[in-house]
């Protein structure tokens, strides 16, 4: 229940303005909830209605059992990599992916923290033991690049290991297209307001308040320097051949339809139905560091 959940008011500046915000209370705040939606630039003022969603998504994911026979045939591989800001919407995203997938095909990977005997080895080598075989779909909840946010934001590595992740995560990134591997990496972006809603009702929640953690609240007051750390990432690491795919995820509905979407548009396999896949929003998904801006 919420009263294993570490929480406490915290004093925001959103906007220029000085705010206060308690978790605890059971009232969202007007000045959450009135802006969530169009929070960080939000390009549509509703969300995609359910219906929409349902149909649009059963679509697709018929495309994606296509996807699997087709590995399994070929002896293909796919990774994604899902990436973003606490409860930008990542667990949904895969779920959605792989909700029916055949299971002993399609992995998702969301590594624990690390043991005492990976800590001492390579920071790459504990992910890359989870790297697809033939015919696989692995899906990474979190990957290596928690070295290019979570960690440094909190203190978790030193400056250097966070430079050298930068330096080196190109060069591992070269190896996995030069082994055909189908690789993508997904930033969901949400903004400011939107994150504190995500935070409130999962503290509200019965179901859902294990999703919380004390993580989660530290964050709250971190919003610049996760910012900053996720512009550098995007900057340093986004390359021809492993580029970022950047998604305005406030609507977990679009977000989840035009990730899958650019995955089925970018993998040519059997049997592909161009018209049930359908056309990619480009006001919710673009490439790269400069889709924020």
């Amino acid at each position: 229940m919420a009263e294993n959940v570490e929480s406490r008011a915290v004093e925001l500046e959103i906007g220029g303005k000085k705010r206060v915000f308690d978790i605890d209370d059971p009232v969202l705040p007007d000045w959450v909830d009135d802006h969530a939606l169009e929070s960080g630039g939000y390009p549509y003022k509703k969300k995609l209605k359910e219906e929409e969603y349902t149909e649009e998504l059963r679509k697709l994911q018929v495309e994606l059992v296509k996807v699997q026979f087709w590995l399994q045939a070929t002896g293909k591989r796919v990774m994604a990599l899902f990436e973003g800001r606490d409860a930008a919407g990542k667990g949904g995203a895969i779920q959605a992916s792989s909700a029916h997938m055949n299971p002993r095909l399609a992995r998702v990977v969301a590594l624990a923290k690390p043991t005492e005997r990976e800590q001492g080895q390579w920071y790459f080598q504990r992910y890359i033991a989870q790297f697809p075989t033939a015919g696989e779909f692995v899906l990474f909840d979190r990957s290596w690049y928690n070295r290019a946010g979570v960690e440094p934001v909190m203190g978790f590595c030193t400056p250097k290991q966070y430079e050298d992740f930068l330096h080196q995560a190109p060069q591992l990134e070269k190896i996995i297209a030069h082994e055909g591997i189908f690789f993508f990496k997904f930033y969901l972006d949400i903004g400011r307001e939107m994150q504190i809603k995500r935070f409130h009702d999962r503290r509200h929640d019965p179901l859902a308040v294990w999703k919380l953690s004390s993580m989660d609240i530290a964050a709250l007051t971190k919003w610049g320097d996760y910012s900053e750390k996720r512009d550098r990432m995007l900057k340093e690491t986004h390359t021809e051949f492993a580029p970022w795919t950047v998604i305005r995820a406030n609507d977990k509905r679009r977000a989840r339809i035009n990730l899958i979407r650019h995955m089925l548009d970018t993998i040519d396999y059997d049997g592909k139905d161009k018209n049930a896949i359908g056309a990619i929003d480009d006001k919710i998904i673009g490439s790269g560091p400069g889709f924020l801006k």
